[in-house]
């Protein structure tokens, strides 16, 4: 009778060992299809949207990628997430913009128009003939130019006044697709409405270059508890505003610079150098070929570790990044044009992990560059 227990005591161990084998495959082979699930999302992501970090819910950040297979195709650039978020607008949808080619764009603002949402649409007087804009223009969309004398440089659009879009990137296929720039999108009912101010001075009354009067609600604000500072121009004197945070640096400065002919801000640069703060940064080529303005050669004489672009076509960013934790972007050039005559908008993000993610497309910039004309 005991021997027969201990057979009985024996299978029941044999099948519970068996049983719990079978539990663990199961989990594996589980694990494993979901990690090939998300693998195969990701990679359809990645290809979708060209290099895109999005690291919290009120934030989104994309850098277009020139030289990938997307850059061939003029399909799945960074402004297919503005396209997607243009789909889901509700109530409203106001576009600042200096050029429009980007077909995605043009049909996600005709859907929207259709769906009676209500969009209005600034750029610049010279760029209103383009066939896209004629296209809204034929839809009925409303289209208003500026009166031609800086440039209507803003980039940045306001999606049901709770989240804006801005950054460097023009909203054309060179933009998109073949040049440096970058895309970020906040979540934000507060700053949406500073940038609502600015487009209806535009938009409603005719208010550009330096007759726009100095009057954002509130410049300087609090998201999800980052600061974030907004400043336009020519009325907010950004240029000041832009020099005071360099003099605040306290162990580093890089920058990706378009175009950089502020004697100003070079020289807030170099005096932070000269203190012991690193000072690093990449120039547009041509600009610096054709721009006898360029700063490029006064860094080189102090000593500073700056080089020029290795992109074939242009290096379009504006963005200064001050000790690895707050992010200067958006449409200005580091420049008296942007400063006095321009319509331009800038963002100043005080947040560690945006400013990783800018951080990490200037090392991307600045490894492809050289030090020769």
């Amino acid at each position: 009778m005991a021997h027969s227990t201990y057979k009985v005591d024996k299978f029941a161990r044999a099948t519970i060992k068996f049983a719990a084998l079978g539990l663990i495959l199961v989990v594996l082979f589980a694990a494993f299809i979901i990690y090939a699930i998300r693998a195969r999302s990701a990679q359809g992501n990645e290809g979708a949207s060209g290099t895109e970090v999005v690291t919290a819910d009120w934030y989104s950040v994309y850098f277009t990628d020139p030289g990938s297979p997307n850059s061939l195709s003029y399909r799945g650039g960074p402004e297919e997430h503005l396209a997607a978020a243009i789909d889901q607008a509700r109530m409203s949808v106001d576009v600042a913009i200096y050029d429009l080619d980007l077909w995605r764009l043009r049909d996600a603002l005709l859907s929207a128009n259709q769906r009676g949402v209500d969009v209005r649409v600034v750029c610049d007087g010279d760029n209103i003939d383009k066939p896209e804009i004629q296209t809204l223009l034929e839809a009925e969309i409303s289209v208003r130019g500026d009166r031609g004398y800086g440039l209507m440089h803003n980039k940045f659009v306001i999606i049901d006044r709770r989240e804006v879009w801005t950054g460097s990137m023009n909203f054309t296929r060179t933009g998109a697709y073949l040049n440096n720039n970058n895309l970020i999108r906040i979540r934000s009912s507060k700053l949406a409405q500073n940038y609502l101010v600015e487009f209806e001075e535009m938009f409603v009354d005719g208010l550009f270059g330096a007759g726009s009067p100095s009057n954002t609600p509130d410049p300087t604000l609090l998201c999800e508890g980052t600061l974030i500072e907004v400043y336009f121009s020519p009325d907010d004197y950004t240029e000041a505003q832009i020099i005071r945070l360099i003099g605040e640096a306290e162990s580093s400065i890089f920058f990706l610079a378009f175009s950089f002919t502020s004697s100003a801000i070079a020289e807030a640069m170099i005096e932070r150098a000269q203190s012991g703060v690193t000072v690093s940064g990449v120039f547009e080529r041509t600009q610096y070929r054709s721009n006898i303005g360029s700063e490029y050669m006064t860094f080189i004489y102090h000593g500073l570790d700056v080089r020029l672009d290795g992109n074939p076509r242009n290096m379009h960013h504006k963005v200064i990044i001050i000790d690895e934790r707050v992010v200067i972007t958006g449409s200005y050039n580091f420049s008296s044009s942007a400063g006095l005559r321009n319509d331009e908008n800038t963002i100043i993000i005080h947040n560690e992990d945006i400013a990783g993610l800018y951080l990490g497309e200037f090392d991307r910039v600045f490894v492809n560059g050289d030090f020769q004309p």
